[in-house]
């Protein structure tokens, strides 16, 4: 009686099971199109965004701080992006009438969201946590690049694992004190970025995991 039971349900589960199988193929090709896709993978991807936005002028020229729009950057492991509230604590009063910010004003007004293109992006299954990085003084130019000097953000970097281990096996090259993460532009005049490095890491015993699970959780 058991077995007739097994052959029974195994007999409804064919059709699910075939299916399960004609379509894993397709399955596995659209994962290598979608994580080998320009916006996730390839250096020099830059995306037109909704609105004409320069780091170049804020970051640089302004020298706006990096956490006045990504204000979660040192605190979560997602960095925000700004809704339309952050850009108009300037904007109403700052070229409040300028053609080029017809769109912000419109959303901001209309209380939409702003769009923004996500630049840089790793898989699904990949965990990266800002806040742990900056807060060890890992700057943003290390994975960003001279975002102060980009009229647009344009990928720099691979972001790709054998990327990230190389950093992780000997990250004292790209650490600097925490207080300085966000100066795109410092440069020590007394040590060597070697040295500082060694320090930083010793001071806040940073000892990068290369455990897969630290990153694929």
């Amino acid at each position: 009686m058991g077995n007739l039971s097994y052959l029974l349900l195994l007999d409804r589960l064919r059709p699910v099971i075939a299916v399960a199988l004609a379509g894993a193929p397709v399955y596995f090709l659209f994962l290598l199109y979608y994580y080998g896709a320009p916006s996730v993978t390839r250096v020099g991807y830059q995306p037109e965004q909704p609105v004409a936005f320069s780091h170049r002028l804020h970051a640089g020229e302004l020298g706006l701080d990096c956490r006045y729009c990504h204000n979660t950057v040192d605190q979560a492991a997602y960095a925000a992006v700004p809704p339309s509230d952050t850009c108009m604590n300037c904007h109403t009063l700052i070229r409040k009438d300028s053609p080029q910010l017809a769109t912000l004003f419109r959303r901001h007004r209309e209380d939409l969201p702003m769009g923004w293109i996500r630049v840089h992006n790793v898989p699904d299954y990949v965990y990266f946590n800002h806040s742990a990085h900056v807060r060890r003084g890992v700057s943003c130019v290390e994975c960003h690049g001279r975002i102060d000097q980009m009229e647009v953000v344009g990928q720099q970097t691979p972001l790709s694992m054998s990327w990230c281990l190389e950093c992780h096996r000997n990250p004292a090259p790209r650490l600097r004190p925490p207080e300085h993460v966000y100066d795109l532009d410092w440069v020590s005049t007394d040590e060597s970025p070697e040295e500082i490095g060694r320090r930083i890491q010793k001071e806040y015993n940073i000892n990068p995991s290369t455990s897969c699970s630290t990153c694929h959780r």
